[in-house]
């Protein structure tokens, strides 16, 4: 086991388990160790393959890890650092998966294992949590942020650097401060957002149940990420206020703005509001994957007649296309197209249009 690749990971949910899987994917030969609370998940990842050792605690067999990623809630990270630095071996670059950096960063410091962290983040997400949801190529082609400790060494930040490129993924370097004062414009307060427009319609909502109905078309798109794990974004913004709070006024800057432009009757105040946001969101590159995971859909004009269904999943099925989901939608508000398909992947959903169209359908890329 001398030459071989040796990977350590400390909680194996959705980013864990990702990375391993494509760990296991580039490095087929390689050692991969694994702890979690989840000891389904463990038997399920030894049975795949994926894992060769689970381990019933952070103990002594992480040793020789050339990388150890540390993906368990920010607070156990912080816990298993004192076990850790009895036996970590010097060698060994340690790194995390966390969205905030603060609280790793300063109990890293504390530790004195500052020679060896590299603070890392891949900017990936799933409405999904937990091993179930973890696949090979969940970072392919997205951006993983690199934060190295000051006091760890050029060596360590490339030879990290390359790990991380040969997985598929596009490390970009950055600061601690800095990494979380982008991820919450980006990333923590578009949670809060999309939890607030969710809260604000249930509560609106009539006994029967008619905002329900009424949003499941592209109020439920706009707020996907209200669906993300409560407990993981309530350490997110606990573990990130300071920022979090100055984005959050910034915000209610902008709502107060928009409720005196409507009081004022100002039509251009109201019309710049909405032109400025559109031309910047008409400028975000497609390719590439975000902080928040995008969603590989397409919408098809369809009549409304017996068949017509099977008809679609039928082409589609037999050029070897996988379905993730397909339905009607009856609320069209913010989309065009009756029926809204969603794919694994952007390679299935090209070729799902390429044939659509190619049988005389209408069909809407997003």
């Amino acid at each position: 086991m001398q030459n071989q690749l040796i990977l350590g990971f400390l909680g194996f949910g959705l980013i864990g388990g990702s990375i391993a899987k494509a760990a296991r994917r580039v490095f087929p030969d390689c050692h991969i160790l694994a702890f979690d609370t989840d000891n389904s998940a463990l038997e399920r990842a030894v049975k795949e393959g994926i894992v060769n050792t689970p381990l019933s605690a952070p103990t002594k067999e992480l040793s020789n890890c050339h990388y150890l990623f540390l993906c368990a809630p920010v607070h156990y990270n912080i816990e298993y650092l004192p076990t850790l630095k009895q036996f970590l071996s010097k060698d060994c670059i340690l790194t995390d998966v966390g969205s905030v950096k603060t609280d790793i960063d300063k109990a890293i410091k504390e530790e004195g294992l500052s020679e060896q962290f590299i603070g890392g983040h891949p900017m990936v997400g799933s409405e999904k949590s937990g091993y179930l949801a973890s696949k090979d190529r969940l970072i392919e082609n997205a951006y993983y942020f690199i934060t190295p400790s000051e006091s760890v060494s050029q060596t360590k930040v490339e030879n990290f650097s390359a790990f991380i490129k040969a997985l598929g993924a596009l490390p970009i370097e950055f600061s601690s401060d800095y990494h979380d004062w982008v991820t919450s414009a980006i990333s923590h307060v578009p949670h809060v957002v999309a939890a607030s427009l969710v809260n604000l319609a249930r509560n609106e909502d009539t006994k029967d149940g008619l905002f329900k109905k009424l949003a499941a078309g592209g109020f439920r798109d706009i707020t996907r990420i209200a669906s993300s794990s409560p407990t993981v974004w309530q350490h997110i913004l606990l573990s990130n206020p300071n920022n979090i709070l100055e984005q959050l006024t910034k915000f209610q800057a902008s709502i107060e703005e928009v409720k005196q432009a409507i009081l004022a009757k100002d039509e251009q105040a109201l019309f710049r509001f909405f032109d400025t946001a559109r031309e910047y969101r008409d400028s975000l590159p497609e390719g590439g994957v975000g902080v928040i995971r995008k969603q590989y859909e397409i919408y098809v004009d369809v009549a409304d007649q017996p068949g017509v269904l099977a008809v679609v999943t039928t082409l589609l099925g037999s050029n070897g296309i996988s379905i993730k989901n397909i339905g009607i939608i009856h609320s069209r508000e913010y989309e065009e197209g009756a029926l809204k398909i969603a794919f694994y992947d952007e390679t299935s959903s090209n070729k799902a249009s390429d044939i659509l169209e190619k049988y005389n359908f209408i069909v809407y890329k997003r």
